[in-house]
Parts: structure tokens; sequence; C-alpha cells
């Protein structure tokens, strides 16, 4: 095993000035900073702040397979929720996304039934019932945001099949709450959360406002005591072996990281793949006649996917080149070798699935948007460990199934009625925020399609 790091960039001083302006360049533009990294050292890039941090940014399949995998028991996720004013911890609390160790384990098993495919498969209907009353709303539109139409729509279908509720009127503070809680993980912060700044304020009053949302159902349901089969009941009913419960607390934390993270990182799926269509006319004519074909001006049920392959072919593509989730971080609690270098512990690793899905050496052409290389003759030639939108390993996307059922039925029920096009002379930016997001919304042009 080698002892020395791997190449490194130049040691950031321990001036807070230097730390500042370091973080800011790479949060500037994060996607081409780290591309150039990559181009310049390698597949490990070492990076130093002062004497403490030690950071290392990967984008090899096998050293991503060695942090989900080989090496999972010997790292925990990097948002510690022991520090409740940084991070992803601040809105999420201690739910499934940022705890650890056994409580992590504890929580998954509870909430595991809530995912299983026969549960799954009842909020198909709900799926396709929401997305055509959105539909409805569209009606003699010319021109709107599909960014927010998208957040809207996964929202108000999240509340609906995971916690039984209708948050049609809750969404506009909930993504409000979510930009807010994006800028605050990618911005520079050198005052001390206690201090009430305007941006901090802001902070705390979204926080307010999601937690008014989640304990009102809470509240709500514990008072009705009755199992109506979702999300929220299974985590309010939940008992482990030695019959202990979750606290509101714990509910809330869970339901949080659900309602705000399950809803905001399929819509941005859906954002990518608007985007890419209206790019590629080929794709999009062949999407629309497998969808013409199988559904002959049916709506699309949960039985009808197998029969539109090319309509999952596009989603997957989709998420290949604008991966949501497109990076994820660890930290060790022990030492671990990643390609050759020895890493000690209490040092922070980043897997950049953006670069490795767009790497040359795993894909043809590989900024090129080609959904047929997921058929399944070509599939079985892909690179399993080069592709990971929902992550890997133990910590794999509790809701890949149910995030992937959900971006079919709403692709296959709105390119049923409309094509989306990109207006003249707009640029599109990817924003690489907690998630890869278009940067100031995706406005798009509305086209009513005539089924052939």
């Amino acid at each position: 095993m080698q002892q020395h790091h791997p190449p490194s960039l130049p040691k950031v001083r321990k001036n807070p000035v230097s730390q500042i302006r370091f973080v800011r360049q790479i949060r500037g533009d994060m996607i081409s900073v780290l591309s150039q990294w990559f181009a310049t050292y390698g597949d490990i890039v070492h990076f130093q702040i002062g004497d403490d941090f030690h950071g290392y940014v990967l984008r090899h399949p096998d050293d991503a397979h060695a942090v989900t995998v080989t090496h999972a028991a010997k790292l925990h996720k990097t948002q510690n929720y022991k520090h409740p004013t940084r991070g992803l911890a601040y809105f999420l609390g201690n739910g499934l996304l940022v705890s650890d160790g056994e409580f992590w384990r504890r929580q998954r098993r509870l909430m595991q039934p809530a995912f299983h495919t026969q549960r799954i498969a009842a909020y198909g209907q709900t799926m396709v019932d929401y997305t055509r009353q959105v539909l409805d709303e569209w009606d003699g539109k010319r021109r709107l945001d599909v960014d927010h139409e998208m957040m809207r729509l996964t929202l108000m279908i999240v509340a609906r099949t995971l916690f039984d509720t209708d948050a049609s009127g809750d969404a506009m503070v909930v993504n409000e709450a979510m930009t807010i809680f994006q800028r605050m993980m990618n911005d520079v912060d050198i005052f001390p959360h206690w201090l009430p700044t305007p941006k901090h304020l802001r902070q705390r009053r979204a926080l307010r406002e999601i937690d008014a949302i989640i304990y009102g159902m809470i509240r709500e349901r514990r008072a009705a005591q009755e199992d109506r089969g979702d999300l929220l009941s299974m985590l309010l009913m939940a008992s482990d072996d030695d019959d202990t419960g979750m606290t509101d607390k714990q509910v809330r934390d869970e339901a949080v990281t659900l309602f705000i993270a399950g809803h905001e990182t399929t819509a941005n799926a859906l954002n990518w793949t608007w985007y890419l269509l209206a790019q590629n006319p080929a794709v999009e004519a062949k999407l629309h006649a497998e969808i013409d074909a199988t559904l002959k001006g049916q709506p699309p049920t949960l039985d009808d996917l197998k029969r539109l392959p090319y309509t999952e072919m596009v989603i997957k593509e989709a998420m290949r080149l604008y991966p949501p989730a497109w990076s994820f971080g660890r930290q060790t609690i022990a030492p671990i070798e990643v390609g050759g270098y020895r890493i000690p512990s209490g040092c922070n690793l980043s897997v950049i699935t953006y670069a490795m899905h767009r790497d040359p050496r795993w894909w043809d052409d590989p900024d090129d948007f080609v959904p047929e290389r997921f058929a399944p003759e070509h599939e079985a030639n892909i690179n399993k460990r080069a592709y990971l939108p929902f992550g890997g390993g133990p910590r794999i996307c509790i809701g890949n199934s149910f995030a992937m059922m959900e971006a079919q039925l709403i692709l296959a029920t709105i390119a049923q009625r409309y094509r989306l096009c990109l207006p003249d002379g707009v640029t599109i930016e990817p924003e690489a925020l907690v998630t890869l997001r278009p940067k100031n919304g995706l406005p798009m042009i509305l086209q009513p399609r005539q089924q052939a």
C-alpha cells in the first residue's frame, strides 16, 4: 500500500481569506473546476485546507465501489447530525440521508417496507392522476417554467403517496425553502450561525415553515390514531424488536428527508430529460412513436411500463448525462485504501458521479444523448460501477424504484399530450448545488401534440 498522498493541489493556507477565496472558486462553477482537476491530476485529487482538512475527489468506478461497498463500514456521511447548524443536518436532522451506524440501520429497516415492490405499485395511479391534473392546468398556456412545474408535481405526488396529504397549497413554501437550503449548502459563511444575519434569518424562517408542515401532519395523524397504510402511518407505528418506536422528532427527520429530497431529485431528472429531448428531435420522435403505439391515447398504467422500454432508456440516459445526485460524500472513520493510496481516518471523500458518467473510458461518445446504450442488448456491456445515479452499496437510495416508476409515468403522460421546446436564444446551464439543477429555471414552450 502506498503511503503518500495522490496528486495534490497546492495547500490552502490557514488564512481565512485564502480559504474563503478557494472555496468560492470551487463553488462558483464546480463542474468546470472539478473537470479541470481530473484532467490535470488524474482519477484521485487531494486537497488540503489549513492543517486539519483533507479532501479527496474521485471519479474512477473502482474507487467509487471501494467507497460505497468495499469500505462502507469504515465510512460515515460527511454531514454529521451532531453539528446541527451544518449542511444537510440543518434541514434534515438525523434522517436517513444523514444518520450513520446502528441508528441508520434501524431506521432503514423500519422504513424499507414502505418501498416494497407491491406497495410502490399501488402508487402508480396516483402519479398519473396528479400528472393529468397538472396538464389540465396547462391548457391554454404557451410558455412556462418546467422546473417549477416538475417540482410542484413531484411534491404533490410524494405528499399524497407517502403521507396521504394534499400538498398543493404548500408547494411554493416547500420549493422556496428547498432553494434556500440548496444555496446554504453552497455558500461560504464566515459568520457563526447564531448571529442573526439576513441570510441566517431566511434559513431559520424556511426551517420553521417546513417544520410547521411536517409536525402538523404528525400531530393530526397521532390524534386520529388511524393507520392509512402510507409511509407516515408506518413511521408512527414502527417499532423495533424491543418495541421501541420513533419519537416525533425522529418521524419528523425521516419525513422531511423523503418529503423534500424525495421529490426534488425526481423533478430534476425530469427537467434534464425535457431539456435533452428538446435538443434531440430524433430521440423525441422515437419516444412519441412508442408512447402513441403502446398507449393508443389512453393514460399509462403501471402495467404499460414494461411495454415502454424506450421511455425507460430515455430516463436512464438523462440521468447519466445529468445525474440529480451529481456527487456524494463520505468521511473515513478508519484508514482505507483507495486507488492504491492510503487514506487516513478523518478525511472527506467525494465521488463525482457527473465526471464518471461522462468519462470516455466507460462510455462511447459520452457527451451525446443516446438512450439506445441502455437497450438490453447493449446494457449488459455497461460497466455497472460507472453508472451510479442512485448511489450504491448499502446506502443506495431507498426510493430508487419509486423514483424510476414516477419518472417514467410522468414522462409518458406529458409526452402523450405535449412537446416541450426551448425558446430561441435561451441557454440552460447546470448548477451543481446539493443536486444538479437548471440554473435560473427551465423556461419552455408548450406545443400540443396531435398523436399519430
